[in-house]
Formats: structure tokens, C-alpha cells, sequence
């Protein structure tokens, strides 16, 4: 029997839109849908500005746009820019422990633009990548981020490279070599949460998959082991030391994680480690008036593994906010949500944030949440304590709004859509490439979505 690297490469090749499921297909479609939208609230970031800034334009077949300038350059590096431009503000969904659409999508559109590939296409090649990546997050017992590991840029590459070998159509040999090569590009630490280089991270994610899958369009070639050898991949990143990796069936292809597992959005953009106390938080203020000054401390209790991320305890900008429990509980008490409005280096700078955030104690368990894709405890719960000595106590948290198994409905994802999307696009384009993008499996090319803000503008 072959091993992992070479059935993931034979399920990567093959896949078609005819052979997936429809709950799989509305997970895509959904993940696919709120990335567009965070990648156009975040276009205008210093990070993505700075990285775009190093990469030359290019005409000709291998061209691809930014979004949404639509300036054209290198396939590659147009994955990279926009893929820094969707996680800039750390507002694109969550699974698997990481954040599935946003090195899948830039990958995607930025080859698929090359191809003129259909609606149908980005489909199956985002189903494609997921499941390639849920299959080796599922033969690891521990988690990457204990090991410093930041599993979005070391198991997204992956992921990038078997979605992107799909929609080039390489056999099944061809893109096992893709694999190959892209578990040798696999990188990133979750130390640089909180800064530039986390986006970067991804980018450098989504165009490693890109890149990985032309090297082996173009005859290059990895190891046709190179997960599953005792020096390999697998084991190389493996907190553990134990990923379960003895050949056998993986059963790609017959055991479909992404209906299971789906995809989480985000109605906060801050890290999700921070959302199930934010929903907590927001609950106890709609019922209760509370003003910071009358709070003598508030409480957190959530899990170890979330606090491993939540690193920054008194943050001074809003990128260093997003990776703060302290700024989290701070934002939702004094303004009754944590929006992009909040996450800006002006209002963690404010002196009521800034007098409220050292009162916030956090205490976390070590006990993991069991049947769920993130590392996290079973619950976060939220206490508020005040001055008069009154306490203020939430319900345990176990599912955040927004999660799989509490879906926000299309409305509410346009919502979140137009919401982003405006900062880039004025507000009928955006609401007709929401329409577009809701409708994926009819679109007869990637080339029709109106991405651009100079929307007139012959890009195809």
C-alpha cells in the first residue's frame, strides 16, 4: 500500500466537485466567501502595504492581481500579498487549529486567475486542501503550538500545495512531488503572534503551496516519503513525537473531515482564543450596566493552550491587542463589542482601556475540550467583580456565535461581508461580489469576480 505522501498526492489529483459532498461544498463556499471579505478590510494594513511594496509587477501568463488593486504580479507573490492582507487583522475563520481559508483562498484565486478557472474549480481545490490538512492534523496527538509551531503556516502549505496541484491538474505522482516540496517550505512560530510577521507567516504559506505545486508542474521533485519517513515531516513537527503515521488506509476520499469539522467565523477580529469570554462578556453587559470605574477585577477562566497565544498582558498597539486576554475583556466592558473600531492603537491607548486591563486575572486549566478541532478548554467563563463586592457571573461558554455549530446565517455573514469589504469597494460592488461569491458554483470563471476597486478596469 502506498504511504500518507502519496495518498494525499493520488486524492489531491483526482478530486472533482462531482465527488464531494454538499456539506463540504457549503464550507468551502462559506470560508472561500468571509476570506474575500477580510482580505479587502485589510488590503489597506501597513503589513500587506509593506510587503506588496517588494514585489515587482509582471505581465504575461504567470500574472495573477493584487487585490484590489488589481496590479498584476508573479502567481507566487500575488498569494503572498494577498494572503498577508487577509489575516492582517486576524478576522478570517478558524478550524483545525489554525485558519484554513486564508492560505487557501489567496492560493487559489491567484492560480485559478492564471487558468481562468471556474466557480467549481476553486471548489474542489479548496476541498482538496482542507482535507489534506485535516488529515495530517488528525495523525498528530499534540498540538503545534505547544511545540511553538503556528499550524496555519506549517501544515497551510501543505494544504496550499494539494489544492493548487488540483487545480493545475498534475497526476497523482506530480502531486505527491508538490507535497513533498512544500513540507520543506513549512514554517512559522507562534512566538511572532502579535506582530507583522504573523500575516507574513501565511502569505509566505499560501505562496510556498503555490510555488511547490509549479516546481512539480515543471518536472521538480521531493522525497515520495517525505511525510511519513522517520526524518520526514510528520515526525519533524510532531509535539508529541508520536504522529500516528504507519501505513495504512487515510481514507481520503471516503472519510470527509470538512463536513465534521467545518469552518468557524469570526465575529471579533482578535484571536479566537479570546471569543468564547468576549461572547461571555457581551452577554453579562447586555443585561447588566457596568461601568469600568465602579470594577474592582474581572475574571477569566479558559485554557492554558489559549493563554499560550493571549502572550501580550499590556498591550500598547491594536496589533499587539489582538493577542490579549487583558484588551479582549477591556474592549467588550467599556464598549459593548470588540469591532474593528477597537482595534485600533488609539483606543488601546485610551486611558480608560488602559486602567481597566491590569485589573483582568486570568486562570487557565489544563483540561482539553473533547470532539473539537481547537485546543482549547471545555468552557470559558467570565466573573466580574465590583467595587461594592457584588459578582457578576456568566455562563460557561463552550461554543463561540460564529462556530460551525452555532452558524451565523447568510445575512449575518453578508453583514460581516459588506462590513469589510466597504473599506476597500464601494458599497453596490461589494454587494454584488458577495452575491457572486454566495453563488460560487455558478460562476463560469474566477476572472468575472468583481475584486477590484477600480472595478471598470479590464483585468482579465
Amino acid at each position: 500500500m502506498d504511504g500518507l505522501t502519496r495518498q494525499v498526492g493520488a486524492f489531491a489529483a483526482a478530486l472533482r466537485r462531482d465527488d464531494i459532498p454538499n456539506a463540504a461544498i457549503e464550507g468551502a463556499r462559506i470560508g472561500m466567501t468571509d476570506c474575500v471579505g477580510v482580505l479587502l478590510a485589510g488590503a489597506g494594513e501597513a503589513a500587506p502595504t509593506l510587503v506588496a511594496g517588494m514585489l515587482a509587477e509582471l505581465d504575461g501568463p504567470h500574472a495573477a492581481p493584487q487585490i484590489p488593486t488589481g496590479r498584476r504580479l508573479f502567481v507566487a507573490d500575488a498569494a503572498l500579498a494577498n494572503g498577508v492582507a487577509a489575516h492582517v487583522l486576524d478576522y478570517d475563520d478558524v478550524a483545525l487549529s489554525g485558519h484554513p481559508s486564508v492560505v487557501l483562498t489567496p492560493a487559489i484565486l491567484a492560480q485559478a486567475w492564471t487558468l481562468g478557472s471556474s466557480g467549481r474549480d476553486l471548489l474542489s481545490a479548496y476541498v482538496a486542501g482542507y482535507e489534506t490538512w485535516a488529515l495530517l492534523d488528525a495523525l498528530e496527538p499534540g498540538a503545534l503550538h505547544e511545540a511553538g509551531f503556528h499550524p496555519t503556516a506549517v501544515y497551510g502549505a501543505l494544504a496550499c500545495a494539494a489544492a493548487v496541484s488540483n487545480l493545475h491538474r498534475l497526476d497523482a505522482e506530480k502531486t505527491a512531488h508538490a507535497i513533498a516540496i512544500s513540507a520543506s517550505m513549512a514554517a512559522g512560530t507562534v512566538a511572532n503572534f502579535g506582530s507583522m510577521t504573523k500575516s507574513l507567516q501565511v502569505g509566505r504559506a499560501a505562496q510556498s503551496g503555490v510555488l511547490a505545486a509549479g516546481l512539480a508542474k515543471a518536472g521538480y521533485t521531493g522525497s515520495l516519503d517525505a511525510l511519513e519517513h522517520r526524518a520526514g515531516f510528520m515526525v519533524a513537527h510532531s509535539p508529541s513525537g508520536r504522529p500516528d503515521i504507519e501505513t495504512r488506509d487515510f481514507k481520503l476520499g471516503s472519510h470527509w473531515r470538512l463536513p465534521e469539522s467545518g469552518v468557524h467565523i469570526k465575529r471579533y477580529p482578535i484571536c479566537y482564543a479570546t471569543h468564547r469570554s468576549i461572547d461571555a462578556m457581551l452577554d453579562l453587559v447586555a443585561f447588566e450596566t457596568i461601568s469600568a470605574e465602579d470594577v474592582e477585577e474581572v475574571r477569566v477562566h479558559t485554557g492554558d493552550t489559549q493563554m499560550l497565544m493571549l502572550r501580550n498582558h499590556a498591550p500598547q498597539t491594536g496589533l499587539e491587542a489582538k493577542f490579549s486576554m487583558q484588551f479582549a475583556m477591556a474592549a467588550a466592558l467599556i464598549s459593548r463589542r470588540v469591532g474593528l473600531e477597537e482595534l485600533t492603537d488609539a483606543f488601546v491607548q485610551r486611558e480608560d482601556v488602559r486602567r481597566l486591563m491590569p485589573r483582568i486575572r486570568c486562570t487557565a486549566t489544563i483540561e482539553r475540550v473533547q470532539g473539537w478541532d481547537q485546543p482549547f478548554a471545555p468552557a470559558d467563563q467570565v466573573t466580574v467583580v465590583l467595587k461594592s463586592g457584588r459578582e457578576l457571573r456568566s455562563q460557561a461558554v463552550e461554543r463561540p456565535k460564529g462556530s460551525w455549530q452555532r452558524r451565523m446565517t447568510c445575512d449575518e455573514l453578508r453583514d460581516k461581508f459588506i462590513d469589510c469589504a466597504v473599506r476597500s469597494l464601494d458599497l453596490a460592488p461589494a454587494e454584488n461580489l458577495f452575491n457572486q461569491l454566495w453563488a460560487l458554483d455558478d460562476l463560469s470563471t474566477v476572472r468575472d469576480l468583481r475584486m477590484f476597486s477600480g472595478s471598470s478596469r479590464d483585468l482579465s
